[in-house]
């Protein structure tokens, strides 16, 4: 038996972050991943894969300058799925490239094979060369993330019925796609291949979308990609999903409607890569969707095995992911752990993107806190006019009370990059008044948060009489 003092078992955001930092702590660390290379469903199927394509697919379209030069814009005018696949070639060969320096010039092991335990204090792994290793060790980080939800009803066939893992390996694109799905995964999926053109029907068992997300951002959002052209199907569930001889695809919905597609994408849930881990072995057991259960210190009910990032579902985010693996290492190796961060962003790359911190309008609500409301349009800042936006909001809101800033919700290009000045200003416990009183570069979209923080001060103030901002400022003309 080969002895560690921490095994990994994956090697996603979680487990290089928790390997990384044992070995820093001076530990014989080890990574074990049933891929071939290494980086998990982050690198290879979902995180950088799906933000690449959407890159390649708005560079390639001119999407970006369709506001000057009007719909029919395009930079090629024949995009093939060989010219995305080129790109993300080239992006996931880079992300292996780098995350492999950084665990080998930490001492960090790299094991490729399929892990599972044997014991409490050991696992089995079946490398690819057909070898049998059993490794040995004090703690286990267990980050194996997850798999694509794949039901009976399905008829996947990896060419015209595909999951959201599969679309990284398509052949060839379609002229019109059924999306199955309206989370995270569904709507971005939907959304680029709207902007490549091709017919998209989005379908969803439930009335609504993005329900953790602000309602009025997410009335923005619906009205932008119905305006570009996708068709949303609500409340209606799939009865049946049937292909024909020349590959194409019927949806038929319980409501008896049903429609014709070339391809279908099933992008509605991800279920926890536990199947093959020996769970049993060791006195663990997943849930209905293959997740683990942790304490606040990420500890399972064997509490010197250690679970982090989407095996333990919510929030189930890359960024997350980096942490948890972090504190779960540290805190399995006796180290000061640093409280989780009281606020994170989520961000939904769609076409437009989507990004939130903090609570929603309707949360302030339910927590009956007196608020106002900042908001602003993305296209009338000098810099959405000088980028030709057509749309976008950023949306802020504010305790009357006290002033301090409660949320930011944001749709449009950039979103999720500009979320993190919301995000800075609420963890320091800012107000309004920074937004005020601070200068922001000019022009650029950031001047949205000022914009916003002088309507809700103008707001604000004609409820309290206090003085509104002179006349020739942002604020004048709001």
């Amino acid at each position: 038996m080969q002895k560690y003092q921490v095994i990994i078992i994956g090697s996603g955001p979680a487990g290089k972050t928790a390997a990384i930092q044992a070995a820093k702590l001076g530990r014989k660390v080890a990574v074990v991943d049933s891929r071939s290379e290494i980086g998990g469903v982050c690198v290879h199927t979902g995180t950088i894969p799906s933000k690449t394509m959407r890159e390649t697919v708005l560079n390639l379209t001119g999407w970006r300058e369709r506001g000057f030069y009007g719909r029919s814009y395009r930079v090629k005018q024949d995009i093939t799925a060989q010219d995305l696949m080129q790109r993300l070639r080239i992006t996931l060969k880079r992300e292996v490239d780098i995350l492999e320096d950084q665990l080998r010039r930490n001492g960090v092991e790299i094991i490729c094979g399929q892990g599972r335990f044997i014991s409490q204090q050991a696992i089995e792994v079946d490398t690819a060369d057909g070898e049998v290793l059993v490794l040995g060790a004090d703690k286990f980080i267990i980050t194996v993330g997850t798999r694509t939800y794949r039901p009976d009803y399905v008829p996947f066939n990896g060419s015209s019925v595909i999951d959201s893992d599969e679309v990284t390996r398509m052949r060839r694109l379609p002229r019109s796609i059924t999306v199955i799905g309206a989370g995270v995964v569904g709507v971005e999926y939907a959304t680029i291949f709207k902007t490549l053109d091709i017919n998209v029907t989005l379908v969803e068992p439930r009335e609504t979308m993005l329900d953790f997300i602000d309602k009025e951002i997410v009335m923005h959002f619906r009205h932008d990609i119905v305006d570009a052209g996708v068709r949303l199907q609500f409340g209606q569930k799939v009865e049946k999903i049937e292909t024909r001889k020349n590959d194409s695809c019927v949806v038929r919905l319980e409501s008896g409607r049903a429609f014709a597609s070339d391809m279908v994408l099933f992008a509605a849930g991800r279920v926890g890569a536990t199947e093959h881990l020996g769970l049993a072995k060791i006195g663990l057991q997943s849930d209905h969707r293959g997740r683990l259960s942790v304490n606040e210190n990420f500890q399972t009910a064997v509490p010197h095995i250690y679970a982090a990032g989407d095996v333990i579902g919510f929030p189930s985010l890359a960024s997350t992911s980096l942490e948890q693996g972090r504190s779960a290492v540290l805190h399995a190796l006796g180290e000061a752990v640093h409280k989780p961060p009281e606020f994170f962003p989520y961000g939904v790359y769609s076409v437009p993107e989507l990004s939130t911190v903090g609570m929603s309008e309707e949360e302030v609500i339910a927590r009956k806190i007196p608020y106002e409301v900042g908001i602003t349009s993305l296209r009338e800042t000098s810099r959405g006019k000088v980028m030709g936006l057509e749309s976008g909001v950023v949306k802020a809101i504010f305790s009357t009370k006290t002033r301090r800033l409660l949320g930011v919700h944001i749709v449009g290009e950039g979103a999720t990059e500009l979320i993190h000045i919301g995000q800075a200003v609420l963890a320091l416990k800012g107000t309004l008044d920074y937004f005020l009183e601070n200068a922001f570069n000019y022009p650029t979209l950031a001047e949205a948060y000022k914009v916003a923080a002088l309507y809700a001060h103008n707001r604000m103030a004609a409820l309290d009489n206090s003085p509104a901002p002179a006349e020739g400022s942002l604020g004048g003309a709001i």
